[in-house]
């Protein structure tokens, strides 16, 4: 049996090799999104964490979002500007095998963070004398472990499942990371198990996980139009406006990325959603929840009176 060996010790990874005039602006577009990221998630760390007017549920979801985000954009733009710099686009199977779990990890968690910040947002709108009751401090604990914790086996089932297959050539991925399916692509041995467990966690991650952060919104939407004055309406409303626009970002590129049977699978598209969710959702949260949101301006203040 070949179940736990491959005969590709390393793939090719394409990246962006089709378009060489583009490959020191696309260095440079990649380094400024990586350098804008990295830096605005930890200030985001940094403001929460020292914070202490922002030590309520909503930032500590936001934490944890900073914190997914860094894991996201580290564990795949290091690789793609070294790729563009040095033309070197060589991946080990072990490194592929460690990026495809932190990848899918980071990614599956904040989709499920999503949706549990949702509802940090109905609670906080629709029921609002109940809020410091019901989002004590033991639930939200208790829910970020359960988002890390639930991801995390979900990320190894699928990184052990492709683990098993057999690659026997080529090896040339289609795409600037390792992703579940160009891989699947790439397999001389059967994916059945790994399609069927694709469609499960597309299943829950796109489509149960999504219904949910929709009933909520709902839910909100409607609490917000009984309100009679347009000031209370706008302060409501500005409270999830900035999570109702990262929600709008990152479901949109994971639905074009994975929301698709593997044989309409298109590698310029995926290369597409895969900025958006790996890259530029990472880079812009930091930047929508810190420009929308007054009480985080006024912590950075604090923090960085020269700002």
């Amino acid at each position: 049996m070949k179940s736990n060996q491959t005969l590709v010790k390393e793939f090719i990874l394409q990246g962006f090799l089709e378009h060489p005039a583009l490959r020191l602006p696309l260095f440079g577009c990649f380094l400024v999104l990586y350098t804008v990221a990295l830096t605005g998630n930890a200030l985001i760390l940094t403001i929460v964490g020292c914070s202490a007017g922002l030590h309520s549920p909503m930032y500590f979801f936001l934490f944890n979002l900073a914190t997914m985000d860094i894991i996201c954009t580290s564990t795949i733009l290091p690789k793609v500007l070294a790729g563009l710099i040095t033309q070197e686009n060589t991946i080990s199977y072990e490194g592929c095998m460690t990026q495809l779990f932190f990848l899918v990890w980071s990614a599956s968690s904040e989709l499920l963070l999503l949706s549990v910040m949702a509802f940090d947002r109905y609670v906080a709108i629709c029921r609002p004398l109940h809020y410091t009751t019901i989002m004590s401090p033991q639930l939200c604990a208790a829910l970020a472990v359960s988002v890390w914790g639930v991801c995390a086996l979900n990320s190894s089932v699928h990184t052990g499942l492709m683990a098993r297959l057999t690659f026997c050539g080529p090896c040339l991925i289609t795409h600037f990371f390792c992703e579940i399916p160009p891989l699947l692509l790439l397999s001389c041995s059967p994916t059945r198990v790994n399609s069927i467990m694709t469609l499960v966690a597309d299943g829950f991650y796109g489509f149960i996980n999504f219904l949910l952060t929709l009933t909520s919104y709902g839910y909100i939407v409607a609490s917000i139009l009984r309100i009679r004055s347009k000031e209370g309406k706008r302060r409501a409303f500005s409270t999830c406006s900035s999570h109702l626009i990262v929600v709008s970002v990152y479901y949109t590129a994971v639905f074009c990325a994975y929301i698709s049977p593997a044989f309409s699978y298109s590698p310029e598209r995926s290369k597409v959603a895969g900025v958006l969710y790996t890259v530029l959702s990472p880079t812009l949260n930091p930047l929508i929840y810190t420009l929308r949101n007054v009480e985080v301006q006024r912590a950075l203040g604090k923090l960085f009176p020269f700002c």
